[in-house]
């Protein structure tokens, strides 16, 4: 099916809840500031080189939604499912954003980049963020399970718990003050 095509055009103080979804199309180049998009589906849509700035994309719905090159600044994601994405070519940059219980289950996200984000009980299980830099990013009860997290930035972050005996670790960088986050499996006390 060919959706049509939605070049570089702004979307402003948007609410997309009240039966006035967004239009089912590729969007190119295309900017969405104060959108509220919560608990609408987003599903088959295409974003390709886009920014979202200050919009509450919580709990969205995104069956086969393609995000390629898609930027999220002081955005809403709560329970985001970013697992129902299309995951061919899904690259995405994240600043400042709310990630509470999102799912990036079983996606590829080498290289991505999250700046000072909040991802309390968000799932990146079977996750591969291979060189990935998380950015002054609050993990707190964040499940990593079977993650391929080599050559991950953690430096910055914190509230991290990671076995080294359940995922892949290699070359990860992390700080001094949150070694407690690797151990904590072990049960050993660290003064």
């Amino acid at each position: 099916m060919n959706l049509p095509l939605i070049t570089e055009e702004s979307f402003n103080s948007k609410d997309y809840t009240t039966n006035n979804n967004l239009q089912k199309a590729e969007y190119d180049n295309c900017i969405f500031n104060n959108c509220n998009f919560s608990n609408i589906y987003l599903s088959g849509i295409s974003f390709l080189e886009c920014e979202f700035n200050n919009c509450n994309l919580s709990s969205v719905k995104l069956g086969e939604t393609s995000f390629k090159d898609v930027l999220f600044t002081d955005c809403k994601l709560v329970g985001t499912p970013f697992n129902e994405c299309d995951p061919f070519l899904l690259a995405i940059t994240l600043k400042k954003c709310q990630l509470n219980l999102a799912s990036f289950y079983n996606l590829k996200l080498n290289n991505t980049f999250f700046d000072n984000c909040k991802l309390e009980k968000t799932d990146f299980t079977n996750t591969d963020l291979k060189q990935s830099t998380f950015n002054n990013c609050d993990l707190n009860q964040a499940i990593f399970d079977n993650t391929n997290l080599e050559k991950v930035n953690f430096l910055t972050s914190y509230n991290y718990s990671i076995s080294p005996s359940k995922n892949n670790i290699k070359g990860a960088q992390f700080s001094k003050n949150e070694i407690f986050g690797l151990l904590k499996d072990y049960n050993i006390i660290i003064r």
